[in-house]
């Protein structure tokens, strides 16, 4: 089956796209060494037509010079002696024609050798020259001879003398012209290419030292924390083209760091906020709850709609002092609290969160799957304590009663895995990517059976990065399952690659 041939704009267009694939140094260069080729092409053709332009006018003076003597004497059979010399071929220069045309019919014709003799032309060559006509010099191509520059003139016997010079030497010398300079212009190009390569690399380093500071700036993590921009680049030459692309990117980092100076600084006055009210709400809520307590204490009677105020007001003030706790354990996570670093049995503590959680979520079926040996993280017990309570905490309050928990510990080379999945309803797919944000709720997608804040998850989050771990979670209609990964306790992790 034969191929039908690629329209022409596909091939423009595959051409465009392999230009644009190229870098800026490439395409310079290319661009250099196109203009250097299409210059010596013209400087080629050029000199070429003119060389032959000069060399073809010196052939016809030289056939003004030598006139039509040999071809008169071709009239005159008589003046050639016995070896077949004429005296007439004295002085004319090798390779001249000289034929005698009478009635359409050529008489007499002849080559002058080098010997200054002459020889014969072949049938096919008197019969180009029987059809030539008066006139001056021209091109006539002989099927033996080759290229011939031919001047005809009239004889004193009605007839005409044709005399003819060859073109073969003007012919060569164009060629090796044409050789040398093609020679001459593939070494110039190659060495231009190479220098030119040389000198754009050079020319745009700033750019690369620019395109260096982008991906460094690209690198860093701007979104929290304080971050150290990259310092300034050098801007040697201000007003030109490289000079403003400097200016600019230094003029953006700048900026950048204005911002992130301002922001930064933004973020850690509400940290302080929010840990001194959180700070300074714990003990008033003390009081509220104090006083709830003490009024159901009294043993008055004080009707049920005040011991139900009484009842609401203990709830709410225990859940808002949980709400401060976790404002207060959260900002003092961003403030970058030093944690402990010692070694912790992740074993040991999934254990006992499991068998507390199995007394909040009774009527959920619970499956525990944990190795025979221990497996120890490096951190601080207490909060890690806490990711894995909020984890199942989580798993128990946002799926209906029957739901099955599944908890699994195992490890791999360097760190600790723990998964806690669910085969509730799922985790609805526009909230999913927000889970470990601050007040995010999934009432929405799973089902909600007690009052909650939001920050349980953006905790779990929270503890896991300061252990220099990772948390994910996966989520669809009948399996929902969050991944803690830590990294173990070095030796651990030798004895685990060995």
């Amino acid at each position: 089956m034969r191929v039908a041939p690629a329209p022409p704009a596909q091939w423009t267009a595959m051409i465009r796209r392999r230009v644009h694939r190229l870098s800026l140094r490439s395409r310079l260069t290319a661009v250099l060494v196109g203009l250097l080729f299409l210059s010596c092409a013209i400087l080629t053709v050029v000199t070429s037509l003119a060389l032959h332009a000069y060399l073809v006018h010196r052939l016809d003076q030289q056939l003004a010079s030598a006139g039509n003597r040999y071809a008169v004497s071709l009239e005159h059979p008589s003046d050639h002696d016995a070896d077949n010399n004429y005296s007439s071929v004295v002085g004319q220069a090798s390779g001249t024609l000289g034929a005698r045309i009478s009635a359409g019919q050529v008489t007499a014709a002849g080559i002058v050798t080098d010997e200054s003799t002459t020889s014969s032309i072949s049938a096919a060559d008197r019969a180009v020259i029987a059809q030539l006509q008066l006139g001056g010099a021209r091109d006539v191509r002989l099927p033996t001879l080759g290229e011939y520059r031919i001047i005809v003139t009239a004889g004193a016997d009605n007839d005409l003398q044709v005399t003819g010079l060859p073109k073969r030497g003007v012919d060569d010398t164009i060629a090796r012209l044409t050789l040398i300079e093609v020679i001459v212009f593939i070494v110039a190009l190659a060495l231009t290419a190479l220098a030119g390569a040389i000198c754009v690399k050079l020319t745009l380093r700033p750019l690369d030292r620019v395109s260096r500071t982008a991906h460094s700036v690209t690198d860093l993590p701007l979104g929290t924390g304080e971050v150290q921009l990259p310092a300034r680049l050098l801007n040697n030459a201000p007003g030109t083209e490289v000079g403003r692309v400097t200016g600019a990117v230094n003029s953006m980092l700048e900026h950048i760091e204005s911002a992130l100076t301002e922001r930064q600084t933004t973020e850690t006055l509400l940290r302080q906020f929010v840990a001194d009210a959180s700070h300074e709400f714990r003990t008033p809520l003390a009081v509220i709850r104090s006083h709830a307590e003490y009024a159901h204490m009294t043993g008055h009677d004080l009707g049920a709609e005040v011991e139900l105020a009484l009842t609401r007001i203990s709830a709410e003030s225990v859940r808002m002092g949980a709400l401060v706790d976790d404002l207060l354990l959260l900002a003092r996570l961003d403030s970058g609290r030093a944690l402990g670093h010692v070694a912790v049995d992740l074993t040991r503590l999934v254990l006992d969160a499991v068998i507390d959680a199995q007394t909040l979520g009774a009527d959920h079926h619970w499956q525990l799957d944990l190795p025979e040996r221990e497996i120890t993280v490096t951190g601080d017990e207490n909060p890690l304590r806490q990711v894995v309570v909020n984890l199942l905490a989580n798993a128990v309050e946002h799926t209906p009663a029957g739901t099955g928990v599944s908890v699994s510990l195992t490890h791999d080379a360097r760190s600790a895995v723990l998964i806690i999945a669910d085969n509730g309803p799922g985790i609805a797919a526009e909230v999913l990517p927000h889970v470990f944000e601050r007040f995010v709720r999934a009432d929405s997608a799973r089902e909600h059976t007690s009052g909650e804040s939001g920050l349980g998850l953006a905790i779990v989050d929270a503890i896991t990065r300061a252990h220099s771990g990772t948390v994910t979670v996966t989520s669809e209609p009948g399996r929902t399952a969050f991944t803690v990964r830590l990294p173990l306790l070095q030796h651990d992790a030798q004895s685990n690659e060995r």
